[in-house]
C-alpha cells in the first residue's frame, strides 16, 4: 500500500473516530439534560458534566492530531488505538453510572409511590373520622333539641304547678271562709 493511500485511510479513520466521537458526545450532551430534568442529583450531574468537558477535550485533542496526520502518520495510527481504548472504558464508565442512576431513580420511585399510598390512606382515616364527627355533632344536635324540648315541658309543667297551687289556695280560702261564716251562724243561733 502507497504511503498515500495509508494517510487516506488513517486520515479517514481518524475522521470516523471523531464523527463516532461526535455522535457520542452529542448523545451523552442529551443524557446530561435529561438527568438535569429528572433528577436533583447534584453531584452526580457536576461529575458528568466533568466527564462531558473530559471528552470535549479529547475530541478537541483529537481533532489537533488529525490536522497533522500527515506528517505523522505512524503516531497518529498509535493515538487512534489509545484513542479507542479510551472511550471503551469511557462508554463502561458511562454505562456503569447509567445504571447507577436507573437504580436510584427507581428507589426514589418506589419511595414516592409509598409515600402516596401513606397519604391516601391518612386522607381515608381523616374522611372516616370527619364522618364519624358528622355523625356526633347530629347526636349533640338532636340530644341539644331534646334538652330544649324537655326544658319546655318541665317549664309547662311549673307554669301548670303554680296554677294548681293557686286554684288549690284559693278553694281552701273560699271553703274557710264559707265554713267561718256557716260556723258563725249557728254560734250566734238563739236559745
Amino acid at each position: 500500500m502507497a504511503e498515500g493511500e495509508t494517510h487516506c485511510v488513517v486520515y479517514q479513520q481518524l475522521r470516523d473516530v471523531i464523527i463516532e466521537q461526535q455522535r457520542k458526545i452529542c448523545a451523552f450532551e442529551e443524557l446530561v439534560k435529561q438527568r438535569e430534568e429528572k433528577t436533583a442529583y447534584r453531584e452526580e450531574l457536576e461529575a458528568m458534566v466533568k466527564e462531558l468537558e473530559d471528552e470535549k477535550l479529547e475530541h478537541a485533542k483529537t481533532k489537533a492530531l488529525l490536522s497533522k496526520e500527515s506528517e505523522k502518520l505512524q503516531f497518529a495510527l498509535g493515538e487512534i488505538e489509545i484513542l479507542m481504548k479510551q472511550l471503551d472504558r469511557e462508554k463502561k464508565a458511562f454505562e456503569n453510572a447509567l445504571e447507577s442512576i436507573k437504580n436510584k431513580a427507581l428507589k426514589e420511585s418506589t419511595k414516592n409511590d409509598k409515600l402516596i399510598s401513606k397519604c391516601n390512606e391518612i386522607e381515608n382515616q381523616m374522611e372516616k373520622q370527619d364522618g364519624i364527627l358528622s355523625i356526633k355533632e347530629d347526636q349533640i344536635k338532636n340530644l341539644n333539641q331534646l334538652l330544649e324540648k324537655q326544658k319546655d315541658t318541665l317549664r309547662q309543667k311549673v307554669t301548670d304547678f303554680e296554677i294548681q297551687k293557686q286554684q288549690d289556695a284559693y278553694i281552701a280560702r273560699v271553703l274557710k271562709d264559707k265554713k267561718r261564716k256557716t260556723f258563725g251562724k249557728f254560734h250566734h243561733a238563739p236559745k
